[in-house]
């Protein structure tokens, strides 16, 4: 059993015979009243995304939910496949299932992948990765005296803000919890 009070990002319970995994979550202790938690959670099977309150003293059930490491391996036709890695068993998934991961995984990168019942619904990339900057703005001399920062698409797509003094072609590290970046490699 997992209180709302205990509530975490990532974490996945049972209601009203649903699974549900929490994305965002605050607690909220107002000046008149009764503290709350409020939570966006995502319902694991339609993928459904609700805004929920909840007392800190109820309970739910913790899912059993499975983690595996898995390698991604290819887009096909809007599946992506990943091959389990001991078993070489490959599971294909849907856009819905991996868009979050997708910013951040190349093909042959490992990713965590959580499934409920045998049916994967989540992909997670490792916390850290190394991406080539394919498109970025040149930083103009004299613009450090900010610390500026300017947008920059990587490998996958994904844009994320770097420093003025990185260029087209550099690889840098990228936190893929915040999607931050990290440093030149």
């Amino acid at each position: 059993m997992v209180s709302a009070g205990d509530f975490k990002k990532g974490v996945t319970f049972e209601m009203d015979g649903n699974t549900f995994t929490i994305i965002e979550f605050q607690h909220v202790k107002p000046g008149k009243g009764a503290a709350f938690v409020r939570t966006k959670i995502k319902n694991v099977v339609s993928g459904a995304v609700v805004e929920k309150s909840f007392n800190p003293t109820e309970r739910y059930p913790k899912a059993q939910v499975e983690t595996r490491e898995m390698q991604y391996l290819y887009e096909d036709g809007g599946l992506y496949y990943f091959m389990d890695s001991e078993t070489y068993e490959q599971i294909p998934m849907n856009h819905n299932q991996v868009e979050e991961a997708l910013k951040f995984l190349k093909e042959n990168d490992n990713a965590t992948v959580r499934s409920l019942k045998g049916v994967p619904f989540q992909v997670t990339p490792p916390n850290f990765v190394e991406l080539e900057i394919v498109k970025t703005d040149p930083g103009f001399k004299g613009d450090t005296a900010t610390g500026g920062n300017k947008p920059a698409t990587v490998e996958t797509g994904a844009v994320i803000m770097v420093p003025l003094f990185v260029e087209q072609g550099d690889v840098i590290r990228i936190d893929t919890r915040t999607g931050d970046y990290m440093e030149r490699v």
